[in-house]
């Protein structure tokens, strides 16, 4: 199975990188970028056969481990391996 996570910060969380990239944008010129969240992606190659439990351990991964969850959302896919 592949698991595909994003994990970024709640709204109202101040995001200082984004912030950054936001900026760089308009130094650029590129105006029509209205805000920039940054966030983390990560993908795992699980050995799980069902979806149902890839889900549910991937789910315990994130809380546990992966995501901040006072400060970040997240939200991840799975699907069988290619």
């Amino acid at each position: 199975m592949l698991a595909k996570i994003h994990i970024t910060f709640k709204d109202g969380v101040l995001d200082p990188q984004g912030k950054a990239v936001h900026r760089a944008l308009k130094d650029l010129e590129y105006n029509e970028v209205s805000e920039v969240k940054m966030g983390k992606y990560l993908e795992l190659q699980l050995d799980e056969t069902s979806i149902e439990e890839a889900e549910g351990r991937v789910s315990e991964m994130c809380e546990k481990l992966f995501a901040n969850t006072v400060i970040e959302s997240y939200r991840f896919t799975v699907e069988p391996a290619e």
